[in-house]
């Protein structure tokens, strides 16, 4: 994984936004594009919204692509360019919240922070917890603590990380066992779908009317379909000028 294999701030930030909702192999293929297209904060920072959202395509979850852009500019303006290393100081940038910026300040600063993503809490649950049903990361993350090797905590996590993929691959998902595990509700025909399919349309389009953004949607439902597009705006992903739309 590229990520793994640099100790650029900028570099590794990214994978960790990317990697928040999306599958590994799915941030593999995007990443490197992203990169060399906004090669570090100041040039993210000084990117349009609409070339942002471009390069963000496939991933997903587009409102990490803003909060990321968001991020970049705070660093800039805020911290001189530096990410920095304290949790606490991180949770404070657009779209980080306790998880991300514990493991940003884990692989940027090589700190001995506690932690609980996905494969994580599929390894604890797997070893500590295995006739168990409704666990709570509150009785997981003291055993993360006890467990971190606090010299290599990048190591560590990496382990960790790696063993929990291949649990999924050997055993019934021991996260189903986690008091907060939820099934992801279908994304066909979902909203996220409709915003995904109208924010491609401003993109390949420029701007277009409310009628035919609507269309672009696969939006049947006038009703369904206005909704959607008002949030598109009040979240700022869209602007509206003489009943046209467009990304600002």
């Amino acid at each position: 994984m590229p990520w793994r294999e640099t100790d650029d701030p900028y570099r590794i930030f990214v994978s960790e936004v990317m990697l928040q909702q999306t599958q590994v192999e799915r941030v593999r293929k995007k990443y490197s594009e992203f990169i060399e297209r906004f090669p570090d904060f100041a040039a993210l920072a000084a990117a349009e919204q609409r070339e942002v959202l471009e390069a963000w395509q496939g991933l997903g979850y587009n409102r990490r692509a803003l909060a990321l852009r968001q991020a970049a500019q705070m660093i800039v303006r805020d911290f001189d360019g530096t990410v920095p290393a304290d949790p606490a100081v991180l949770e404070t940038l657009p779209g980080i919240g306790r998880a991300t910026a514990s493991s940003i300040a884990a692989f940027v600063h090589n700190r001995p922070t506690v932690f609980i993503e996905t494969n994580v809490r599929r390894v604890f649950i797997h070893f500590f917890f295995r006739d168990r049903e409704d666990v709570r990361d509150a009785e997981i993350l003291p055993l993360v603590e006890m467990t971190l090797d606090p010299a290599h905590p990048r190591e560590f996590y990496w382990a960790v990380m790696d063993y929990g993929t291949m649990l999924k691959k050997r055993y019934p998902n021991p996260n189903r066992r986690s008091a907060s595990y939820s099934k992801q509700s279908a994304f066909e025909g979902s909203d996220r779908q409709v915003r995904g399919r109208m924010l491609k349309a401003l993109l390949d389009h420029g701007t277009l009317t409310t009628e035919r953004l609507l269309s672009e949607g696969g939006v049947v439902d006038e009703k369904r379909g206005t909704r959607i597009l008002k949030k598109l705006l009040a979240e700022g992903f869209v602007a509206e000028e003489e009943g046209e739309y467009r990304i600002p």
